[in-house]
Parts: C-alpha cells; structure tokens; sequence
C-alpha cells in the first residue's frame, strides 16, 4: 500500500510502543502513536510519530482522534487495534465489573474504532484494519477465561470483517502472537488483585501466578517467546504487503501450541493442563 496516516492504539508499551517506533522509522507514513496517557508517549514523540491521548473505551476520545487525522490526511492507510490486557482469575472468581471492563477494552473498544475508521475506508476504496489477537484465541488455558474470551471474540470478528470489506478494497488481518517477553506477564498476574480467592480457588490462583510468570520469564516455555519487534515486524508486512496473509502467528510458542491443542483434542488438552495446574476442587 502507498503511504498514509496509520493509527495504533495501546503504544505505551510493549506491542504497540515497538510497532509504532517500526512503522514511523522509515518515513514513510505518518503514524499516530496513542494510549489513554499521554505522558506515557514522550519517546515516540521523539522518535517522529504524532501523539495522541485515545481511550478505547471512551466514545468521545475515539471521535475525537479519528475526525482529527481525517480532517487533515482523509482514509486512514491502517488501523492497528493493540490495546488490550489480560483479566485473570477463575471464572466464578472474577467479578462482572471486571469482565465488562475486560470486553470494553479488549472488544467493544476494537469494534467501535473500526466502526468509525471504516465509512472513510471504503470511500477511498483502500485499507487496512489489523487486529493484534493472541494464539489465546485458539486455545484457553486456566484461569484466563475471561481473557481468552475477548481474545476468541477478536478472531471471530476479523473471519466477518475480512469478508464483509474486502469488495471495498480492505484487507483484515489477525495477529496471533504466542508468548512475548513484554510486562503482559506482571499485568496479568496483578489483575488477580481483589478477585474473590476463597480457600476453593486460592491454590489454583496461586500456580495460576507461578505459571504465568515461568512462561513468559524463566520457565521451558519462555525459551519459545518472542520480543514486541518481533510481533512488530509482523505488523509491518500485514500492513506493507500488497497481499497479506489473513492470520500471522507470532514467536515459536504460537504454532507449536495451536498445532499441540488441535492435535490432542478436547480431553487431551485438558490431561495436558493438569500436569502443569491443579483443578479447583479435586480430590487428592
């Protein structure tokens, strides 16, 4: 695609800080790095992106940023929906305020900013709409049900996306990264603050934290990870390839995990959990 005005969302770290650093390095575009602080942008700022203060949740700040850049550059060559984050705990555990404000970020806010980017898409009859999903679109693992809820939601969204605007000229393109040595680890683990842990969940909780932190720091799994430029290389050919792929997997972990829960099936995956987790209630 020729050059334009590209947005990303969630760039005050990892992914989106790394893919908006990458994107605006070769001149080429004009790329508008956001996140709900500002503040949190200096360095991008420096490094030649414009910034913007844009909350996914917040309808007012998504107009405002999206009527902005197509004031003065018209279609948007890309929008990169990145922000998002990982609610954990068991799902009984997580309470409703908790899996709201996980779908307004992770969901609703990848659904309305897409509505708004997508009338002057089609006008132009070009685009890209790239949405950052997770191998956790493909499979679950404990006590990341809520999480991996928003994240099956997002792949489903961009399989009715890409066929509904591809006659516009628009190109719908899921990243699925695996693990990504990123702070998602220490988010995900502190998100479990102030979820209900009775005595039934609080050892589950626990190796559910222990996990998390082995796989993405210093565990077997972590050696499969990938860095934010790695996922953000991926980002640049979805966006700069006159055909992208419609999904790209992300670091050694996404294929081998993906291709390991279909193979071993529903209960296979599930004897596979158990050697890593305890179940909640078991009788040992």
């Amino acid at each position: 695609m020729g050059p334009g005005p590209i947005l990303v969302t969630g760039c005050s770290s990892g992914i989106g800080r790394a893919t908006a650093l990458r994107l605006a390095s070769d001149g080429r575009s004009t790329v508008y790095a956001t996140a709900r602080r500002l503040d949190a942008l200096a360095d991008l700022a420096a490094a030649g992106c414009r910034t913007r203060a844009l909350d996914v949740t917040d309808e007012a700040s998504m107009r405002s940023v999206v009527s902005e850049i197509e004031a003065e550059h018209g279609a948007l060559e890309a929008l990169v929906n990145n922000a998002g984050y990982s609610q954990s705990g068991a799902v009984e555990a997580v309470p409703l305020d908790r899996v709201r404000a996980q779908f307004e970020t992770n969901v609703f806010g990848v659904i309305r900013l897409t509505q708004l980017v997508l009338p002057a898409m089609r006008r132009a009859r070009r685009g890209r709409i790239v949405l950052v999903s997770s191998m956790g679109g493909k499979l679950v693992f404990p006590g990341g049900g809520v999480y991996h809820a928003t994240k099956h939601a997002v792949e489903a969204l961009g399989d009715a996306l890409r066929f509904e605007v591809r006659g516009f000229g628009i190109a719908v393109v899921l990243i699925e990264p695996g693990l990504i040595r990123t702070s998602f680890a220490d988010a995900a683990v502190g998100a479990m603050t102030g979820v209900a842990d009775e005595e039934v969940y609080h050892a589950f909780h626990a190796r559910v934290a222990q996990a998390t932190q082995e796989s993405y720091k210093r565990g077997k799994a972590a050696l499969l990870s990938g860095s934010p430029e790695d996922v953000a290389a991926v980002i640049e050919t979805a966006i700069r390839s006159p055909r992208p792929k419609p999904r790209y997997t992300v670091s050694p972990s996404a294929p081998i995990f993906i291709g390991l829960r279909r193979l071993l099936g529903d209960r296979g995956w599930d004897r596979f959990l158990r050697t890593v987790y305890p179940s909640p209630g078991a009788r040992t």
